[in-house]
């Protein structure tokens, strides 16, 4: 996931829920137990979906 935003020149906040609890309540919050999750502007994107990322940032 990474390597792809940093591919297309995207801006990211990394939170790693194996060392930040707060990341993983608000991964839990969110209705998820598994990573990655990517939200884009509200949406969430589990797992690594090329084609919905591209969707959802425009490229």
């Amino acid at each position: 996931m990474k390597e792809f935003l940093s591919q297309h020149k995207i801006a990211f906040d990394e939170r790693n829920v194996a060392m930040d609890p707060a990341a993983l309540d608000e991964l839990e919050k969110l209705g998820y137990a598994t990573t990655p999750v990517t939200v884009i502007d509200g949406t969430p994107v589990i797992g690594f979906d090329p084609p919905r990322l591209k969707a959802l940032l425009g490229l």
